[in-house]
């Protein structure tokens, strides 16, 4: 990687009393890169994404944006530093029209970083995600799957450098899954964006990736491409057997 990795966990951790969630985890992720997480129930997937982008405080280790530390920063300053997350329920303003609510993630738009033109306004993130002529709609109007959308337009309104998403895929038909599959890739390929995806679609999820980290009770247990973890014997017995069967 050249210079610093735009974002770097060092051994994070997460305890909630007792229970560790978050077992000393390291990982470095590079300018432009598309990286699944995978792993099964209770893995520590989302509070691992919780302390990547300051929704929740790690209790060790350390978190770095571009060589500096944000170990213990509020979530603004993650903002700040150009890292952007959807949440598994989409968190859309229900009575806000569906341009105002990408208007709402406009005015988080980092400051001085230079905007895309793809990112100029509601109407070309609206185009960009394929909600033009849901615009004027109430958000609580629009389906499930554009309500998710939505949710990547407020997160690309606010011009990140990184996007962390979470199971943006549950609940989707399997024809919307690779669709947003698609979109996301496209997105990282035009606005050349870190993506961090967690998935529970595995199968869509390993082949629209290059990288996958797998977590297992907490703990790191692979991280490199889909054809070298699909193949860790690890991997297979903690988690993939199964879910590659129910899939």
């Amino acid at each position: 990687m050249n210079g610093h990795p735009l974002l770097e966990a060092r051994s994070l951790t997460v305890r909630f009393g007792g229970l560790v969630a978050v077992d000393a985890v390291s990982a470095a992720f590079a300018p432009a890169e598309l990286v699944g997480i995978i792993g099964p129930n209770g893995a520590g997937k989302t509070t691992f994404f919780n302390a990547l982008s300051g929704v929740q405080a790690a209790t060790g280790g350390a978190l770095f944006a571009q060589g500096q530390c944000l170990t213990g920063a509020p979530a603004h300053r993650y903002a700040r530093h150009g890292i952007a997350r959807s949440f598994q329920t989409p968190r859309v303003f229900g009575e806000l029209s569906v341009a105002a609510n990408v208007g709402f993630g406009l005015q988080f738009a980092g400051r001085g970083r230079p905007a895309s033109a793809l990112l100029k306004d509601e109407t070309s993130i609206l185009q960009l995600i394929g909600l033009p002529a849901q615009a004027t709609l109430p958000a609580a109007a629009v389906t499930p799957s554009q309500q998710r959308l939505l949710e990547i337009g407020m997160a690309l309104a606010t011009r990140p450098k990184l996007l962390l998403l979470d199971e943006v895929a549950a609940g989707l038909t399997e024809a919307e899954v690779e669709a947003m599959a698609q979109l996301i890739r496209r997105l990282r390929d035009e606005l050349d964006l870190t993506v961090i995806w967690i998935e529970h679609a595995v199968t869509t999820l390993l082949r629209h990736v290059e990288r996958v980290l797998v977590l297992h009770q907490g703990r790191k247990i692979a991280d490199g491409t889909p054809s070298e973890v699909v193949r860790n014997p690890e991997v297979v017995e903690a988690y993939l057997g199964d879910e590659m069967a129910d899939e």
